[in-house]
């Protein structure tokens, strides 16, 4: 068990995504004072967890709250005259919220590690999860009449990790390839919740499609 600051999110993050974020709030902005503090960079550290949609987090506490989030480590900063930040912070691992803590300045959460479990499937699957998201992305870029480049990786953890994170499924799907136990069940879900969305756009041409591009991959 490890304490940890908090910062819950109106999404889900994954391992391996780094995301941007402006932080205005007092008790986030006191919660980036405090990870500047430290000296060793590899050491600032917090976590996040996804708001259950519905919900504001002072309102219900953990209850507003999934289980199931990332720890994340703070890369970048900048501050802005108005005392605000502008900060990126890249996914290290999966983690579990165990309790909040609210009464300071900013929030703490006993967590503990949750990694996933060894890797043993096919390349059979890896392939077939890819060339789904290759098709959808295909779809998604006629659709809106752009290209997308880059490669996806080779490796399953990590195949795993980018489709999760450029998915553009609702929060509870999200949060729950987040939540897959391994590899393999985590690219059979994505591969799954993929063919449906592109069942959906070859039923209904004028579907509106998120630009998947949006979310940055960083491998680490």
């Amino acid at each position: 068990m490890q304490t940890l600051p908090m910062f819950p999110l109106n999404t889900v993050l994954f391992p391996g995504v780094s995301v941007p974020l402006h932080v205005f709030e007092d008790r986030y902005r006191a919660l980036v004072h405090h990870l500047l503090s430290i000296d060793d960079p590899a050491e600032r550290v917090f976590g996040t967890v996804a708001i259950r949609e519905g919900y504001e987090v002072g309102d219900h506490g953990a209850q507003s709250l999934y289980r199931v989030g990332v720890r994340m480590q703070l890369t970048d900063v900048e501050s802005n005259e108005d005392g605000t930040f502008e900060i990126i912070a890249t996914g290290r691992d999966r983690i579990v919220l165990g309790g909040l803590e609210t009464s300071g300045e900013f929030a703490n959460g006993e967590v503990t590690e949750s990694p996933d479990q060894p890797i043993e499937g096919s390349r059979e699957l890896h392939d077939r999860a890819r060339a789904t998201f290759t098709a959808y992305r295909a779809a998604v870029s006629d659709m809106q009449g752009t290209t997308f480049s880059g490669s996806l990786p080779s490796d399953p953890g990590y195949l795993s990790w980018t489709l999760a994170a450029l998915a553009p499924l609702p929060m509870a799907e999200r949060q729950s390839l987040l939540e897959a136990e391994s590899p393999e069940a985590r690219l059979e879900l994505v591969t799954s919740l993929l063919r449906e969305e592109l069942r959906a756009i070859n039923v209904i041409p004028s579907l509106p499609a998120t630009d998947v591009a949006r979310t940055a991959w960083s491998p680490n």
